[in-house]
């Protein structure tokens, strides 16, 4: 039986795509300078259905791709021309809430924020918040171990993941993790989160919910350098003060979310940070008032406090629309996701502005500045020829983090877009060891390949310039 005819027996015809127009839909995620069609797209129902379709894959050796809802920022979700891309956009069940354990079992199409609004009628809520959660959903969280605003208080995707369902790559359906998140043993559930759909596809999901804060504080603080607002975020750290959040944003990105959203942000201003602080009243009352010197001590121009659950809404929608709004400022961008340490953020802006500079390109900065997690948009336009200097800055940018004491990714994951800069942060071992961990899982190396881990097919097949790979350069292997 052909690879067609066997979806065809565990799938309805009508939720099997081949016609090469619809198929384009699926042909990249949110990062669209990476581009492919695949052979078919499937969508199953339910777990079982995932799990015969991988069933059928494995049996032929058709590569397949997971993908959720496109928003990813890394190619992690880009098809294989002869392989078939497995949406799970209709497994979106709430399964259950359960208010006394405090968790929630939902299924991977779920929205992250439809996870925290099924929570909320027992005043309980889901912490990691992505900037696109509105859109992405748990099961792409868990691919990428994604963070948000909140990340630096709570943690990412995998301090809130107590289990998942996988379906492995030969077709079983395994758990792992407990519903407590505790086991005996290896902790494959860890293993699992943030393998950026490498090692399986995740089919339901047991997550760890909070109990929504007493008090919740936010301000919108502008400066007159980017230095100033980053020594605020050192000090705030430094007097052992851990805000909910703390973000920040350079002119451009200012300039961007304002005219989309009218937040009321300072246009202009050369840096604006958000500081949320929440937990209970009384300390929530006393840090925000040392937040409120600090801010003073380095020179803030303006100093804007949300009075209200509107205006903090207000303010949260100027920070979380900055990446989609930066469209209305350029025709194309890359968007980047490198980490540095805090007391770095100084240095690296002014390293990445002189590199634009250099590239004559212009660089938007907004960022999780609380743990040092930048998200740089280079700016180009394809129509103009930049595409490739604009993509080879975003690379120099990634590895510059490294550089710096830092690392890749914080939350966007290495995917397509960074595999090939895998051997500035790891060595030749330690990429062995990875990937001796991938074939553990898929032996066939059938599950979202060409992702992650860099090989010289795939660094000579990035666009623009052929970049070999450093084994390839070092004379190890060859290119065929």
């Amino acid at each position: 039986m052909s690879p067609d005819h066997a979806f065809a027996s565990v799938l309805d015809p009508a939720d099997i795509i081949s016609d090469p127009v619809r198929c384009r839909a699926y042909e990249c995620d949110g990062l669209t300078g990476y581009r492919v069609v695949p052979q078919l797209v499937l969508l199953p129902r339910d777990a079982e259905q995932v799990a015969a379709a991988v069933r059928v894959c494995h049996e032929h050796g058709v590569p397949f791709v997971a993908r959720g809802a496109g928003t990813g920022l890394s190619g992690g979700a880009l098809p294989v021309a002869d392989g078939v891309v497995i949406s799970l956009a209709r497994l979106k069940r709430v399964l259950e809430v359960d208010p006394v354990d405090r968790r929630a079992v939902v299924e991977p199409g779920v929205t992250n924020l439809e996870i925290t609004a099924a929570a909320a009628p027992h005043g309980l809520y889901y912490a990691p918040d992505p900037s696109s959660q509105q859109v992405c959903t748990i099961g792409g969280n868990v691919a990428e171990n994604s963070g948000g605003a909140h990340c630096l208080k709570y943690g990412f995707t995998t301090n809130h993941v107590l289990s998942c369902e996988v379906v492995l790559p030969d077709g079983s359906l395994v758990t792992l993790g407990t519903d407590t998140g505790e086991q005996a043993g290896p902790d494959l559930r860890g293993v699992f989160l943030g393998s950026e759909g490498t090692l399986g596809i995740t089919t339901k999901i047991t997550v760890r919910l909070l109990r929504t804060p007493e008090s919740v504080r936010t301000l919108l603080a502008d400066f007159g350098s980017i230095a100033a607002a980053g020594d605020v975020v050192s000090d705030i750290v430094a007097a052992g003060i851990v805000p909910a959040a703390v973000e920040m944003m350079d002119t451009l990105a200012i300039e961007a979310a304002e005219e989309a959203v009218h937040a009321g942000y300072t246009v202009g201003v050369p840096a604006a940070l958000v500081v949320e602080l929440d937990g209970p009243a009384e300390e929530c009352d006393v840090q925000f008032e040392q937040v409120k010197q600090i801010c003073d001590r380095h020179g803030c121009t303006r100093l804007h406090i949300a009075g209200s659950p509107e205006e903090r809404a207000a303010i949260w929608r100027g920070r979380k629309a900055a990446f989609a709004a930066v469209g209305r400022i350029s025709p194309d961008y890359f968007v980047q996701d490198g980490v540095v340490p805090r007391t770095r953020l100084a240095e690296v802006l002014d390293r990445i502005a002189a590199m634009g500079d250099d590239a004559g390109l212009r660089v938007a900065n907004v960022f999780h500045a609380g743990d040092g997690n930048l998200h740089p948009l280079v700016l180009y336009s394809a129509a103009a020829g930049e595409t490739e200097r604009a993509e080879e800055l975003s690379g120099k940018i990634a590895e510059l983090c490294v550089e710096l004491g830092g690392s890749l990714s914080g939350e966007h994951g290495i995917g397509t877009d960074k595999a090939c800069s895998m051997p500035k942060m790891f060595s030749r071992d330690d990429l062995a060891v990875m990937d001796r961990v991938r074939a553990a899982f898929d032996p066939r190396h059938l599950c979202n390949p060409g992702k992650v881990l860099p090989t010289p097919r795939l660094c000579g097949e990035r666009p623009g310039k052929y970049r070999p790979h450093p084994l390839e350069e070092s004379g190890v292997i060859e290119r065929l």
